[in-house]
């Protein structure tokens, strides 16, 4: 099937070229649409406590605020100070009826809850007009500016403007990242291939593969709620996965014309062989993707948008327009060379991979060891979920939303939100009275009745994310009582939200754990191969895993990346399980696809193994090396997920595509031996019927497809 799409490819090389050049820089030009479109909710279960208790809240008019406005008097002032009362409330009476559906501030209510102890700070809460998240972001737009007060400091926090800090950071990260990467990328393509044409190449798929998936993302913001990071997501692998695919094919190419093959031919035989990897491992990263559709969270869903639709534009692209261009090329491809590219076997991984089918037992033993060990401190994982703690230190958004936590308990982030339904007075006195003695709680405090509703606010101690939050919100919900008692509020959303992600697990597990050995045995023909990948995928994501919480959590070296000691975000968790999954079956599909190439041209199991290694160890290192790049720059993104994230790809990458691939995986491969290949006679025939497999074409029957 392949070799008969590389031919095609071949004959058709222009229409193609033309055909996917206008789709994909027409769809990126219209998706570049997307960055008005994207929002940064989406982090709570719909079908939660917590998600009733914000829907009921918006039934009743009630909904939460979501602009806090603190002022501090001057010096040698109070908030009490007439000359300051004014200029305050005569900038609120100025807000326009139409942007504003609800204030409360300190000087029209008196209320002590709004003022500081020392009355130097005040504050002033604002429901914004609208339902949809967009028509809010408008209205604060153009409210902010007229929320400064001249003569009186002035800082805005709450859930909008902190989303539009959030957006703003990651838009801009975004463009920094790129600038970085792509140019270093191309530096180091030039360096591998040793020519300015081959090593363009690569780029010219991974820039496509961008435009495109903005495009499909643009396509699915019309009727889905789209979260911002999925861009970044987007970004991050339609520009790694295709310079790797690309890296693949234009390597395989240049193979087959060193080999003799005629341009023709090499441009079949690259798609019938390394092409046909990239379908195997693209559809696998795809796949583990999709896992991530199980969860409820929109959050959740954006990042599978994102990632899903850039890696299958990079696939499409790398089989389609990228055959294009080298059968146009032709010999051409090593145009503009700076250096005589390296040829023959590389004679360091020669050694290397001589040890290894030496003493297999001398590298798997160590090497399992030492990633069990990383692993350790995933055990004492804390979940949390995304607050202002994903700004940087010093940001304004982030010092506004700690200063107001930390006067006014009752309006942070660390409060929850009681409902009382069908309860009468004396069902909510005793009710408040044996909330006040949950463990966590520091007071309860009541608002108007709505109805047969009773609303109590509940300010919690400790962090928002914290075991202490979370215990709270348990004991909230179990002090009994006649009338149906709901508790929402962030602390409470968090915990639903771990709670929903956490019970879903099992089943992203098993849609990346049936993929993997569904297409892997399509793609092989072994029982055991598959089963030896899933192994050392988990012991290597576990790895990463407990890096990540020993950095991120435990705070060893948090100081040098930059980030606050916080619980993991459980979805940026699963997130990285389903990428960083998905990437190391990608590098074994590689490497596993030359091993079996190689047998089946009758060699022994260990001569097939260093054959499989010496062949594809230089481009998995080189590929994972450009991905690092990629992923690297997002490390040095200001918001702490994304950090995170490419923290996260680079621990992941550094120990999958060099330890575990290069010396874990072959050194498995030669204890396993022929048992290797082996699968029962009928799973065998329902697989060559399938005609997946991995066969040699004889060169003659090559030239004549």
């Amino acid at each position: 099937m392949f070799l008969r799409w590389g031919g095609a490819v071949h004959r058709r090389r222009w229409a193609v070229l033309v055909a996917v050049l206008a789709i994909m820089v027409t769809g990126g030009l219209w998706g570049l649409g997307v960055f008005d479109k994207l929002t940064q909710g989406g982090y709570e279960d719909p079908g939660s406590e917590s998600a009733q208790v914000t829907r009921v809240l918006a039934d009743l008019g009630q909904r939460q605020a979501d602009v806090v406005v603190l002022y501090t008097a001057p010096a040698g002032t109070t908030v009490d100070d007439p000359e300051v009362a004014k200029k305050v409330t005569d900038s609120l009476a100025a807000l326009p009826a139409d942007r504003v559906a609800q204030r409360l501030d300190y000087w029209s209510t008196q209320a002590p809850t709004l003022a500081s102890a020392d009355r130097t700070l005040a504050l002033a809460t604002i429901t914004l007009a609208g339902d949809d998240y967009d028509v809010r972001g408008a209205n604060f737009d153009a409210i902010a500016q007229g929320l400064r007060v001249d003569g009186v400091p002035t800082s805005l926090g709450g859930q909008v403007p902190l989303e539009r800090a959030m957006t703003e950071l990651s838009n801009k990260d975004l463009v920094v990242a790129e600038a970085i990467s792509l140019p270093v990328t191309l530096v180091l393509l030039v360096l591998i291939f040793g020519s300015v044409v081959a090593a363009s190449l690569p780029v010219l798929v991974g820039g496509l593969s961008i435009l495109g998936s903005l495009g499909v993302l643009r396509a699915l913001s019309t009727g889905l709620e789209v979260n911002t990071f999925a861009v970044n997501v987007a970004t991050l692998l339609g520009l790694g996965m295709a310079i790797d695919y690309g890296l693949f094919i234009v390597g395989r190419y240049r193979e087959e014309l060193a080999g003799g093959a005629e341009p023709a031919a090499a441009v079949r035989r690259t798609v019938a062989t390394a092409g046909r990897t990239v379908a195997f491992s693209a559809t696998l990263l795809v796949i583990a993707l999709s896992g991530l559709l199980v969860f409820p969270m929109d959050f959740l869903k954006s990042m599978a948008y994102g990632g899903m639709s850039a890696v299958a534009i990079a696939a499409i692209v790398s089989l389609t327009l990228l055959p294009a261009l080298l059968a146009i090329l032709g010999r051409n491809v090593d145009k503009w060379s700076v250096r005589r590219a390296p040829a023959g076997e590389p004679r360091r991984l020669g050694r290397v991979a001589d040890a290894v089918m030496r003493r297999p037992v001398w590298f798997a033993a160590p090497i399992i060891a030492v990633l069990v060990v990383l692993a350790l401190p995933f055990g004492n994982v804390q979940f949390g979920g995304a607050d202002v703690k994903q700004l940087p230190p010093g940001d304004p958004s982030r010092v506004t939303a700690e200063v107001i936590a930390e006067n006014f308990p009752g309006s942070g982030d660390n409060t929850a939100t009681v409902l009382l339904r069908g309860a009468d007075d004396a069902a909510a006195a005793a009710f408040a009275a044996d909330a006040k003695q949950v463990p966590g709680v520091l007071d309860v405090l009541p608002s108007p009745p709505a109805g047969d509703v009773r609303v109590f606010t509940a300010p919690l101690a400790g962090d928002s994310a914290s075991d202490t939050a979370r215990e709270a919100v348990e004991g909230l919900r179990a002090v009994p009582s006649q009338a149906d008692v709901l508790v929402g509020g962030f602390p409470a959303m968090v915990a639903d939200s771990v709670d929903s992600i956490t019970a879903q697990v099992p089943w992203m597990v098993l849609i990346l754990v049936a993929a993997t050995l569904v297409l892997m045995f399509l793609a092989f023909g072994s029982v055991l191969l598959p089963v030896k990948a899933v192994v050392v995928s988990a012991l290597s994501l576990s790895a990463t895993f407990g890096v990540l919480v020993f950095v991120f959590q435990e705070g060893h070296l948090a100081d040098l990346l930059g980030v606050t000691p916080q619980p993991v975000q459980a979805g940026m968790l699963v997130l990285i399980g389903a990428v960083v999954f998905g990437l190391s079956t990608d590098y074994e599909t590689f490497l596993l696809s030359r091993m079996v190439e190689a047998r089946h041209q009758g060699m022994s199991t260990p001569d097939a193994v260093r054959t499989g290694l010496v062949r594809t160890g230089r481009m998995i290192t080189a590929a994972a090396l450009l991905l690092g790049v990629v992923t690297g720059a997002f490390a040095m993104s200001s918001l702490a997920s994304m950090r995170f994230i490419g923290t996260g790809m680079i621990v992941a990458l550094l120990l999958d595509a060099t330890v575990v691939r290069m010396l874990l995986v072959p050194a498995l491969m030669r204890l396993m031996g022929d048992a290797a290949w082996w699968a029962p006679r009928g799973l065998r025939r329902l697989q060559e019927r399938a005609g997946l497999s991995e066969v040699e074409t004889p060169p003659r029957e090559l030239e004549r497809v």
